[in-house]
């Protein structure tokens, strides 16, 4: 009796540690599938930078009939990977997202156009059609034809916004002169299909003037008046840093973890690699707190959109450096 009595004891005392020292859960929803856009994650949960900071924490990737802004409506998310016009755009119509942390500093959109269908400037847009992606993702280009003056409802003077799903088909197959792409991804679709850098010409959000901070990671504005809520984002912030720097520091380790995370096996090691090493540029020089000139800039792009622009007046809390100031001391 006294050995089972021992076992008992020492059986309870197991138990009870394990409930003391149980790690806080935090669920995150990607923009988009697995991929190395999103390495830094995968590379902290892989290493175990998030159990090292006591958080569970659940990845769910995102793809063509995932809206960010919703789940995280919805309570399917504690924090969202996010563009901010469409966090901006989404918090003006009533969801009050807040930026917490910025890994991108830099944006990597693009328009890609046929050379052979006449577009070697911007000043050849005007009668061309042009892919756009939807779901949030337009807004930065209405912007910039905003800023170019030029319409978006068609005709010789304005363009033909065609909704282009999330591949680089219309260019390939001449139901577009240009389509959107990411210099890490669709891109590189196009050269994979044949066509050469010879043959495109590139239109880099960043070099027109009308990039928009990409890739932040959004929670709801009410949540953050929870002292446990905020400490749980300072530690996943923090842990999720230290995976991004490890992403750029070892690129091709960080693909293979992605890889290894791919539940749909949909992702060639080749496609992984090169998206990493171009993700790396993207990330580089930030050390996840958003820079205020950063979204200063991406406010008063998308405030120009003429009669039709993507907000209508300077937000106010859409950002906060509570979070990365705990996190990065």
């Amino acid at each position: 009796m006294k050995i089972f009595g021992q076992v008992a004891a020492a059986t309870a005392l197991s138990v009870m540690g394990t409930f003391a020292q149980a790690a806080d859960d935090v669920t995150l929803q990607l923009k988009w599938v697995t991929q190395a856009q999103f390495a830094g994650y995968y590379v902290a949960l892989d290493k175990g930078f998030y159990d090292e900071e006591d958080l569970n924490v659940t990845i769910k990737p995102g793809g063509p009939d995932i809206a960010p802004t919703q789940v995280l409506a919805g309570g399917g998310a504690d924090v969202t990977v996010d563009w901010m016009p469409s966090a901006l755009a989404a918090r003006e119509k009533g969801l009050p997202m807040v930026n917490i942390a910025q890994p991108f500093k830099s944006s990597g959109m693009m328009l890609t156009c046929r050379k052979d269908a006449g577009v070697e400037t911007t000043a050849d847009f005007p009668g061309k059609t042009l892919g756009v992606w939807f779901f949030g993702n337009e807004f930065p280009f209405l912007s910039w034809m905003s800023k170019l003056g030029i319409p978006t409802e068609g005709g010789a003077d304005g363009v033909t916004v065609l909704k282009q799903g999330f591949n680089v088909d219309p260019i390939l197959q001449g139901q577009a002169a240009c389509v959107s792409t990411m210099t890490y991804n669709e891109y590189w679709q196009i050269i994979d299909a044949g066509l050469t850098a010879d043959d495109l010409n590139v239109f880099k959000y960043e070099e027109q003037g009308v990039a928009t901070l990409e890739d932040g990671l959004y929670v709801l504005e009410d949540k953050l008046a929870d002292a446990a809520f905020e400490d749980k984002m300072v530690r996943f912030v923090r842990a999720s840093m230290k995976g991004w720097k490890y992403a750029e520091a070892n690129p091709d380790e960080a693909a293979d973890i992605v890889l290894e995370n791919d539940a749909s096996g949909a992702q060639t090691e080749k496609h992984q690699r090169r998206m990493m090493g171009e993700v790396a540029k993207l990330t580089a020089g930030s050390n996840g707190a958003l820079d205020p000139a950063d979204y200063e800039r991406t406010v008063a792009a998308l405030l120009s959109g003429g009669s039709d622009p993507v907000i209508t007046a300077a937000p106010e809390g859409a950002w906060t450096h509570v979070i990365s100031d705990k996190a990065l001391k």
